[in-house]
């Protein structure tokens, strides 16, 4: 079954919920990014194995979940109850049965679950992807679904926001099939520190942007 590698930075009021509703079968890998509220003692004792990456980024915290990951397909998702794990095997599916190759799910948001600004930022990314690489996706979503060996061969360097972004383009450019699904985007747990605010909206275009002059 597959690994679920979730990048946690003081998420303790999240954890409860979202590794209580992670499908039987689904190994979660919390990689704690810095946390100072007790998030990587709680997730182990709530049972999940816990990696520790003291560089901050997220592209840092996705690295350190994917090397340790050892199932043959490995899926990502935020940790902050804005994704249900329940649908994890939406993503996961269709690349362990072989009809794709990279799986994002594209978010149908609850009322209030998903700012302006940041909505109005994945659409211009997720357009230039279809106009650059033709990747036919609506959303650079943040829950996704690969494999293992793909991933680590596709030699992503982001280590902060561009690494999704890097992701979908290195892998279109080596062939990927990649296709979306809709899942569920609900409001987070606790305060936002990425999209939730006007600066982490800026900041993560701005390092997705430079990812993309790289890629």
């Amino acid at each position: 079954m597959p690994d679920v590698v979730l990048p946690v930075l003081d998420e303790a009021e999240a954890l409860p919920w979202v590794l209580g509703r992670m499908p039987a079968g689904y190994d979660p890998i919390v990689v704690d990014n810095g946390s100072t509220d007790g998030s990587a003692d709680l997730a182990r004792r709530l049972g999940a194995r816990v990696v520790d990456e003291p560089r901050r980024g997220f592209g840092a915290a996705c690295f350190a979940g994917l090397v340790a990951a050892t199932a043959d397909v490995v899926c990502f998702m935020d940790c902050d109850a804005s994704l249900d794990p329940v649908e994890i095997p939406l993503v996961a599916d269709p690349v362990a049965g072989g009809s794709a190759d990279m799986v994002l799910g594209a978010r149908c948001p609850e009322p209030g679950a998903w700012p302006l600004h940041a909505r109005l930022g994945n659409r211009v990314l997720a357009a230039g992807l279809r106009r650059r690489a033709g990747v036919p996706v609506t959303d650079l979503g943040p829950m996704r679904a690969a494999s293992r060996e793909g991933l680590l061969g596709l030699g992503i360097e982001d280590r902060r926001f561009g690494w999704p972004l890097e992701m979908v383009l290195r892998a279109a450019r080596a062939g990927w099939r990649i296709t979306e699904v809709p899942v569920v985007y609900r409001a987070r747990s606790g305060r936002s520190k990425v999209t939730g605010t006007l600066r982490g909206t800026v900041r993560t275009t701005r390092d997705m942007a430079a990812a993309a002059r790289r890629s």
